[in-house]
């Protein structure tokens, strides 16, 4: 086979594996979608008891069925890529390679000893419901803007544990050990439950002061909850016009981040579809 059929015909392949605006790279997601809910739902008829034992040997071939469609999957987005280690190192070629090779060395565990053990390894299977967030293009835009947002969550963050610290350890002065609040990080336990509106009710103030100050800790707390949603939606909404739309994938360096209808890769320079 010459190098430019080798070329042509990678290019094609690439083009339906990584690219979701043609109709066929868009069959090949949909086809991909319907598979891997379908694993998933494997996996939960699969710890349903007394399902497993009844339906083993279908649940045996399907699974086999789905995880040959995984690993030719993974092949194939190697071979059609210039740089295969952009991709295999890449946070979807983790999860990727996760997804399938459960099935492969569970087989290698044989004996009754280790039966508990295979089937908690087998689990690991339901880390194919993040392949779906590679087919749904406003994920992206939605993980860009929590990338995006993360310095001032992390400082909100900040802001709340301080205020933790700090009312926790008011409560353990206010109502002591004899009301349930034996020491400080107890204290700081219960005014994490009471500021994110949880409530489990097992730690109370029993003083009036401590209620009063439990109180303001609810009433906090339901302003609280809205910071964070506030910060992400307008970075969301500030950036929306100029966060890419993930349809163009670099065949050369994997680069994924680029705008619709854009023709060279910015991260390479490389012609997109060649």
């Amino acid at each position: 086979m010459s190098d430019s059929t080798s070329s042509n015909w990678k290019s094609k392949l690439h083009e339906i594996i990584y690219e979701a605006d043609t109709p066929t790279g868009k069959a090949f997601d949909v086809g991909l979608l319907i598979v891997i809910l379908l694993s998933i739902v494997l996996v939960m008829l699969e710890s349903i008891p007394g399902m497993s034992d009844k339906y083993y040997w279908e649940f045996y071939t399907a699974e086999w069925i789905i995880t040959i469609i995984f690993t030719i999957e993974y092949i194939l987005r190697i071979v059609v890529i210039n740089q295969p280690s952009k991709y295999i190192f890449s946070f979807y070629g983790v999860v990727d390679l996760l997804s399938t090779l459960p099935t492969y060395i569970a087989i290698l565990g044989g004996g009754h000893n280790l039966l508990f053990a295979v089937r908690a390894l087998r689990l690991l299977r339901i880390f194919r419901i993040l392949k779906i967030t590679r087919y749904i293009g406003e994920s992206n835009k939605l993980l860009l803007a929590l990338r995006n947002s993360r310095a001032k969550i992390l400082v909100f963050l900040y802001a709340v544990l301080i205020l933790c610290v700090i009312m926790g350890t008011v409560m353990y002065l206010v109502e002591g050990p004899e009301n349930g609040y034996t020491s400080i990080p107890t204290g700081i336990y219960w005014c994490i439950v009471t500021l994110t509106t949880v409530g489990f009710g097992d730690i109370h103030p029993v003083t009036p002061l401590g209620q009063f100050i439990a109180s303001l800790i609810m009433i906090t707390g339901y302003g609280i909850i809205a910071v964070p949603t506030g910060i992400v939606t307008s970075e969301f909404t500030r950036r929306n016009q100029d966060i890419p739309v993930n349809t163009q994938v670099c065949p050369h360096c994997n680069e994924s981040k680029h705008l619709d209808k854009a023709e060279y890769c910015h991260n390479c320079g490389n012609l997109l579809n060649e």
